[in-house]
């Protein structure tokens, strides 16, 4: 292992034999980024694992936290590292496969920086000449710092030798050989767009101004929104997947336009995916490369702390309170807290005493209709005598693994008719005081400005007219902000439906949650309310227990959804299955129409089955909670491979199933894997007026957090969020999408820690595939996001995302770029309907210059390399 001063890499793990695979993709001096080989998934897990291990029913791992300490703390597991105070080596083991691998800890110089890049003096800082640096940091013209020469700056890194990229032999062969496997498995299942943002070099779609909007809006008007004309498809169930024909001659024909894979082939999968998880190899290789990483980021975290600091001063006016960030995870009826709601019921039983709002439950005929101030009087209430106290709406600690009871938090003291007056969108008044309310919210987030929302409104599926109902309410209401997208959340409430009569099978729900979807897709003008109220829709969302317990059963054989008539729930994973399947479907449909797409961010992992996870890898784009990926190291350094996005609500959790120290976000965030915060429900958890504010604040001080761990989860919480293109372009940076281009002006998060992220990243990817992979598109390194140059690319990142190309060496650069384009150029290889995406061989280096100029030249002495 070697510690050395450098510029950052492009690419991979620098550890290699002289006569094998490079791993960062040098050989000979030549800067070459390699495809890797297209596999059949499930021939190479089948290859991998031991025999008969998919045979028999598959083996749950066990119930162990992968976290030896409860808290998180990294402090300690530096481990077999040292850093001697004359730089000098140190012999460390790290087990497993690396046995035998030498340690050496040193210091050197990085060289000549980049041309045009002012580095920092190679001596270092004082820690009178930092504080001193920081007492003038309210004056950026009085810092003496050039933010360029500090974006450019060399940084301290650990590197591996004595190992090679890619094990040939042995049980970590086979592990790596198992996870590419699943990662291949989710390449097949995962629904992607035909044309992403950075598929093509055309800018996204720009902003449309309106009156609705104040800040940066979004590429369309929420209300007034041409609508395309009607479509001649037709639609028709085919064993709970509704299939899209162009015609009802395609129909006869059974030629559909989107075919989908079948339930029988995503139960196979799930179950090759399953024995991937418990396999004793794959799970001793990813616990080893966890450790590995979490040591890895308490070394830089030591190292490179002070140069983070010095960076993020040198950016003018940026801090975290004026970055943007995101709560990806609120459900809306919960999304106020407490005070802000017993104000606005206070003040409208005194205003508005005489609105008829309920229907009175005790008249025989339905017919009386009761006003604001007879329900309260009904409920022998007073305005005098509310207070947070008789709202009992604060989680507590009766509700700690009580998911019942914390569900009775929603109604305000503890009366469903209050529930279904302010908290209802389909009331006898339309939903008016929820639509009141949240303007008010809207207000808030206004004058904040930097802070933005995904709430979750609820379809239920038990009726047919539900999205009706919802779509009007938004459009009669105006109910529209800047900082707000909305998801639907489906709850998995089937058994509760079947019982009281409301659905006869699993079908008639899916029927009515996606059959007024894809008739608004197919005759928008005919379904004007939904098809603008969608515009503003980004996701859906599944939502309930996870600690019910559903049947145990041979997911191949579960009947289809129009069989499903027992009274108890289907699967975790048969519910996901036949929700992002139809997602999938209507996805292609809408973007064949121009229209938006939505993604599937389910809940899962905060209790429950691990298998729930192992689902989601394959069908989800991020999830909510994720708390039990601690009990899985393979699906933890899968997500983590795959950088899926886990939006986790520690305080939420503290509420109802882990304590707020055992809580594993901040292992995760250590790691690297793409964690955000997010509030869950301020309703029951927030004191203060900023719940997504409180719950950063808790965490900083609960982990110590510093000012970049915070930039760097606001910037995650925005690149995880459903906000369109050109919002995202304007908050983090043209190219948001891109490894290592974190565009420090607008995020605040320094180039040492971007650099720190994709060096960690690539080099996990080399001890999988031998290399940087860019052909598997469900990895942060496709060729697509890499690609088309200019600045905010990687290239540019590790260089501080400044264009050089005049620099003095553009000629032994441009042969460099010769060799990269012709290694990248090509089609990704995917094409539907005809339709392919072409990448017609871009380089990786932004300004013209190849992989061997980007990273800063070296003297490597080590033997092994």
């Amino acid at each position: 292992m070697r510690l050395i001063q450098a510029g950052g890499r492009l690419a991979g793990m620098e550890g290699s034999d002289a006569t094998g695979p490079v791993s960062n993709g040098r050989t000979d001096g030549a800067s070459v980024v390699r495809a890797v080989p297209a596999v059949d998934p499930v021939a190479l897990i089948q290859s991998a694992l031991p025999a008969g291990a998919l045979n028999g029913p598959p083996a749950m791992p066990p119930d162990d936290d992968l976290d030896e300490d409860p808290t998180g703390n990294l402090d300690g597991l530096v481990g077999g590292v040292g850093v001697g105070s004359g730089g000098g080596n140190v012999d460390a083991s790290l087990g497993g496969d690396m046995d035998g691998a030498d340690a050496e800890v040193e210091e050197e110089g990085a060289g000549s920086p980049p041309p045009g890049a002012s580095a920092l003096p190679p001596r270092g800082m004082s820690v009178r000449e930092i504080d001193n640096i920081r007492k003038l940091a309210a004056n950026f013209r009085s810092l003496g710092l050039d933010p360029e020469s500090l974006a450019h700056a060399p940084y301290r890194r650990v590197l591996l030798s004595g190992e090679s990229a890619l094990p040939a032999t042995g049980e970590a062969a086979a592990a790596a050989a198992m996870l590419r496997g699943a990662i291949g498995l989710r390449e097949k299942w995962l629904y992607r767009r035909e044309v992403e943002e950075w598929d093509t070099p055309a800018r996204p779609a720009p902003p449309r101004p309106s009156p609705y909007t104040t800040f940066v809006p979004p590429p369309y008007d929420p209300f007034d929104e041409p609508l395309p004309a009607a479509s001649a498809a037709v639609c028709h169930w085919e064993d709970g997947v509704l299939v899209v024909y162009a015609s009802p001659a395609a129909l006869m024909r059974r030629t559909p336009i989107y075919p989908h894979r079948r339930w029988r082939e995503f139960a196979d999968d799930l179950r090759t995916l399953m024995s991937v998880v418990v396999a004793p190899a794959a799970r001793s290789f990813c616990h080893l490369r966890l450790k590995l990483l979490a040591e890895r980021f308490a070394m830089h975290a030591t190292l490179n702390e002070r140069q983070e600091r010095l960076e993020q001063a040198a950016v003018p006016h940026r801090d975290f309170y004026n970055v943007r960030k995101v709560d990806t995870h609120v459900h809306h009826s919960s999304s106020m807290n407490q005070k802000h709601l017993l104000r606005f019921i206070k003040s409208k039983v005194r205003r508005c005493g005489d609105d008829k709002v309920l229907i009175d439950r005790s008249d025989p005929s339905g017919e009386r209709v009761l006003t604001l101030t007879e329900v309260f009087k009904s409920l022998n209430l007073t305005t005098h005598e509310l207070s947070v106290d008789t709202l009992d709406m604060h989680a507590d600690n009766t509700t700690f693994h009580r998911f019942d009871r914390f569900n009775l938090k929603y109604s305000p003291a503890g009366q469903s008719r209050l529930r279904e007056v302010f908290m209802k969108t389909d009331n006898l008044m339309g939903g008016r005081y929820l639509a009141e309310i949240t303007h008010e919210l809207f207000s808030d987030l206004r004058d904040t400005k930097y802070q933005h929302s995904e709430p979750r409104l609820s379809i239920y599926g038990r009726a047919h007219d539900e999205w009706a109902k919802l779509a009007s309410w938004a459009v009669t209401h105006k109910i529209y902000s800047d900082n707000v997208r909305w998801l639907i959340q489906v709850p998995r409430l089937y058994s509760v439906y079947r019982k009281l009569g409301t659905v006869d099978s699993f079908q008639t729900l899916l029927d009515n949650i996606f059959n007024p979807l894809f008739e608004a897709t197919l005759d928008p003008r005919a379904h004007a309310d939904i098809s603008h109220f969608l515009q503003q829709v980004v996701g859906f969302d599944s939502v309930d227990d996870e600690s019910v317990p559903t049947p145990r059963l041979d997911l191949r054989r579960a009947p289809p959804p129009a069989s499903w008539t027992s009274n108890a729930d289907p699967p975790f994973e048969y519910q996901a299955y036949y929700l992002a399947t139809n997602l999938s479907v209507l996805n292609r449909l809408r973007e064949s129409r121009g229209l938006n797409t939505f993604t599937y961010r389910p809940h899962a992992g905060e209790a429950g089955e691990v298998d729930h996870l192992a689902a989601c890898f394959l069908l989800a784009h991020g999830i909510n909670h994720g708390i039990n990926l601690r009990r899985a190291p393979v699906l933890q350094h899968l997500y983590y491979l795959t950088q899926l996005g886990v939006a986790m609500s520690p305080i939420s959790n503290n509420a109802l199933f882990l304590e707020y120290l055992r809580n594993p976000f901040i292992a995760f965030f250590r790691r690297g894997l793409n964690v955000s915060l997010s509030t869950d429900d301020p309703l029951q958890l927030a004191m203060t007026k900023e719940p997504l504010m409180e719950e950063f604040a808790v965490a900083a001080q609960v982990w110590k957090l510093t000012s970049t761990d915070l930039c760097e989860l606001a910037r995650n919480s925005v690149v995880q969020s459903g906000f369109e293109g050109c919002c995202k372009a304007h908050w983090i940076g043209e190219r948001w999408w891109e490894p290592g281009a974190v565009a420090p002006e607008k995020t605040n998060v320094p180039q040492t820690r971007a650099r720190y992220r994709y060096d960690t990243l690539a080099d996990e990817l080399c001890a999988v595939y031998g290399e940087v992979p860019t052909d598997v598109y469900c990895l942060p390194t496709h060729r697509a996001r890499m690609s088309g140059g200019g600045e905010g690319t990687p290239a540019a990142a590790v260089r501080g995302g400044r264009d050089r190309s005049q620099s003095s060496d553009g000629d032994s650069a441009a042969g460099s770029s010769a060799g990269q384009s012709s290694s990248l150029g090509g089609s990704s290889g995917r094409g539907v309907s005809g339709a392919s995406r072409g990448i017609g061989g871009p380089t990786v280096g932004g300004d013209g210059r190849g992989v061997e100029d980007i990273i800063v030249e070296e003297e490597v002495v080590d033997a092994g390399l």
